[in-house]
């Protein structure tokens, strides 16, 4: 379980995040959503402790993040993040055995278990055919997909991800979508797209001005007033006919 307990954030002149509070229970999907700069990816970077928080504390199964180790901090939680690393011109197979890291000893050579783990962490991610291929080459969609199949090389109990849709054509968002949907671990993503997170998210938390508006299912959360209120959006709130989950209708007074 991720407990996070009173959790603040600042820098000079600013409070980014004010007083958070919440929990992840294991094996859930909880999406964060609110407006572009409401604190969703700083809050993000604090779990996966790239921030220090400037009050309050995140706890992994009980622990505190700040005493856990690097190493056991990688095999517990894999990362995919907003921003795409620039990195020297690896192949993509090299830049997805770099999620095997975590399990090594010091130049350890890699095993045939690792290689097997590599190759199917791509499949997953619908990069295989991409392996030989150098990082730098890649287009913005696929360098995402080769980045989540890193984070699936890991092995980690819990994977987090911020926006991790951006620069995914419709096709392959759905099918990220679906593939992380479908692993038996626990997942934190914070998500622009408010149809998609009402789709496959177990939970949403939804932020606004850094501090935590509300929680709970997109059935309790996306009403026409919290999107209202929060997003400034006029919407109609239905079920997909389909899926029969909560779906969005946007529209404005012009």
């Amino acid at each position: 379980m991720i407990q996070v307990k009173n959790m603040s954030f600042s820098v000079p002149d600013k409070q980014i995040l004010n007083n958070i509070s919440f929990s992840v229970e294991l094996g859930k999907f909880v999406g964060i959503i609110g407006p572009n700069g409401s604190g969703k990816s700083t809050m993000l970077k604090i779990i996966y402790r790239h921030l220090k928080q400037t009050s309050g504390f995140v706890t992994l199964y009980e622990k505190d993040i700040l005493d856990i180790s690097q190493k056991k901090l990688a095999q517990e939680l894999a990362v995919v993040s907003q921003e795409t690393p620039v990195l020297f011109d690896f192949t993509v197979k090299d830049l997805v055995m770099m999620g095997r890291t975590p399990y090594k000893k010091w130049l350890a050579a890699d095993n045939r278990d690792d290689f097997a783990i590599v190759e199917e962490s791509m499949m997953l991610a619908n990069v295989l055919h991409l392996e030989n291929r150098t990082f730098s080459h890649l287009s913005g969609g696929e360098k995402k997909r080769v980045m989540l199949a890193r984070a699936l090389a890991q092995q980690a109990n819990i994977l987090i991800l911020d926006e991790p849709t951006n620069h995914l054509d419709i096709e392959h968002q759905y099918q990220l979508m679906d593939l992380v949907k479908d692993l038996p671990i626990t997942i934190v993503a914070a998500l622009h797209d408010l149809n998609l997170a009402a789709g496959y998210c177990d939970e949403l938390l939804v932020m606004n001005d850094g501090a935590l508006y509300m929680s709970g299912t997109p059935e309790q959360v996306l009403t026409e007033e919290t999107l209202r209120e929060v997003f400034h959006m006029q919407a109609g709130v239905s079920k997909n006919p389909f899926t029969k989950k909560i779906h969005l209708f946007f529209y404005t007074n012009d």
